[in-house]
């Protein structure tokens, strides 16, 4: 299926940086629990993200993340997730692999292009 460049547009995917990582027992798959920084234009939002497996909690402490942030809030289980974290399924297919700036020089906030 074709989307124009319009379409693409209408997705709002931006970089964030991971400020804080909590395990999530209470989701039905592997989870996370994420709060990202998107600096001072849209702040702080919280994600879901199935990245057990894939990555630690110390591994994601600090990383620069890509996310949607366009999406309308999602309730998984007694957590709202405001962002969909990006990402990759990973070879062993145990979770997924974040998408993430090749550079850490990225302004946090900025959007894709």
């Amino acid at each position: 299926m074709e989307i124009t460049y319009e379409d693409f547009l209408k997705v709002d995917i931006r970089v964030g940086k991971i400020i804080e990582v909590n395990d999530f027992p209470e989701a039905r798959k592997p989870a996370f629990q994420l709060k990202i920084d998107f600096g001072p234009e849209i702040g702080i939002k919280q994600s879901s993200a199935q990245l057990v497996g894939a990555h630690t909690k110390e591994d994601l402490l600090g990383k620069l993340v890509c996310c949607v942030v366009n999406f309308a809030p999602k309730k998984i289980a007694n957590f709202t997730s405001e962002v969909l974290t990006l990402g990759f399924r990973n070879s062993e297919g145990s979770g997924w692999v974040v998408v993430t700036p090749s550079k850490d020089s990225v302004k946090l906030g900025s959007r894709l292009a």
